[in-house]
C-alpha cells in the first residue's frame, strides 16, 4: 500500500486489510515492526491525540527497498523479452571479513544473495549478472572495501563441472524453483480466461472482491519471485515456468483492472504495475507510451 513516494496512509491501508481478513491489531503490529526495522517512520498528526499516527513515511532504507522491488521486477520482464541476453561472463566477489565484524559480513552476504549471487565456497560468491557496481557500493557502505575482491571471468569450473547450464544447476536450486513456479501456474492458469469472460459479460469487480484476490495472487507469486536469482535464459531449462508465471500475473492484472468498479490505479500494486507498463510489448523494440 506504499505510494510512489514511500507514504503509507492508515486510512487507505486498514479498509484493504479488512477486506483481506487482517485485523487492525495485526496491521498495527506490522507497522510497528517496519518502524523498528528502520524502513518507515511514524509521523504524528499536528494537534491530534497523543500517539495518534496519521501516516508512515519511508526512510532512505525503506525507499531503497521499494526501489529495489521495482527494479527487480523490471529486470525480470526485460529478461523475459530476451533483452539483453547473457554475455557469458561470470562475476565473482570474495570477502574475508573477521568475526569481530560479523554484522557487516552478514550484511554483505545478504546483499550478494539479493543480487542473485550464489556461494561457491566460504566467502566466494558468483553471479551471471553485471553486479560489480552494486557489490562495490555495498562494500563501501559497510566500510569493508579493503576486505573485498572482485573479478570477472568467462571460464568458471565448479566441482569439475564446466558447462554453464550445469554449473548454474549446481549453484542455484533451479529444479525446486521451477516446481514452485509450476504450482503457482497450475493454481491460477484459469484466471485470465475467467476474467475475459467477465469482461465480455460486462461484469464489474468491487474492491471487496478485487483486492483480496489480487493480494492472494501477488503473495503467492512473490513467495517464488523473492527466491528467484533471475538467471538469464541461457542458464535455465526451457520452457522456464518463471516466465510463464510472470506472463500469467501480468495478464491477470490487466484484465482485473479493466473490470474493477473503482476508478484509478489502486495504491496496492502501483509500483509493480508501473514496472511492467514501462516495458515494451514482446517483439516490440519501441519504448512504451
Amino acid at each position: 500500500m506504499a505510494h510512489e513516494d514511500g507514504l503509507i496512509l492508515p486510512g487507505e491501508l486498514l479498509p484493504v486489510a479488512g477486506a483481506c481478513g487482517q485485523t487492525p491489531d495485526q496491521i498495527r503490529s506490522c507497522l510497528r515492526r517496519l518502524v523498528a526495522e528502520g524502513l518507515f517512520m511514524r509521523v504524528e498528526r499536528a494537534g491530534g491525540k497523543r500517539g495518534e499516527p496519521v501516516r508512515f513515511e519511508a526512510t532512505p532504507a525503506g525507499l531503497a527497498a521499494l526501489g529495489a522491488t521495482v527494479e527487480r521486477t523490471r529486470r525480470a520482464y526485460h529478461q523475459d523479452l530476451d533483452r539483453p541476453g547473457w554475455d557469458g561472463e561470470w562475476r565473482l566477489a570474495a570477502f574475508a571479513i573477521p568475526e569481530s565484524r560479523r554484522r557487516d559480513r552478514d550484511a554483505l552476504r545478504d546483499r550478494l544473495l539479493s543480487l542473485g549471487g550464489a556461494a561457491i565456497q566460504g566467502g566466494l560468491y558468483v553471479s551471471p549478472h553485471p553486479w560489480l557496481k552494486e557489490v562495490r557500493a555495498e562494500a563501501g557502505r559497510l566500510e569493508v572495501t579493503d576486505l573485498v575482491t572482485t573479478a570477472t571471468s568467462d571460464d568458471l569450473e565448479v566441482g569439475g563441472e564446466h558447462d554453464p547450464r550445469e554449473v548454474a544447476r549446481r549453484l542455484w536450486p533451479i529444479d525446486l524453483l521451477a516446481e514452485r513456479y509450476r504450482t503457482f501456474v497450475d493454481r491460477y492458469e484459469e484466471l485470465p480466461g475467467l476474467l475475459s469472460r467477465w469482461q465480455r459479460a460486462r461484469r464489474s469487480l468491487s474492491d471487496a472482491e478485487f483486492l483480496p484476490g489480487a493480494l492472494a495472487m501477488a503473495v503467492s507469486f512473490q513467495e517464488c519471485f523473492d527466491d528467484d536469482p533471475l538467471l538469464p535464459s541461457e542458464l535455465l531449462p526451457h520452457p522456464w515456468p518463471g516466465r510463464t508465471a510472470r506472463e500469467l500475473v501480468a495478464a491477470s492484472r490487466r484484465l482485473a483492472l479493466s473490470i474493477r468498479q473503482s476508478s484509478g490505479r489502486p495504491a496496492l500494486f502501483r509500483l509493480y504495475d508501473e514496472a511492467i507498463e514501462s516495458l515494451p510489448a514482446r517483439g516490440d523494440t519501441r519504448p512504451s507510451t
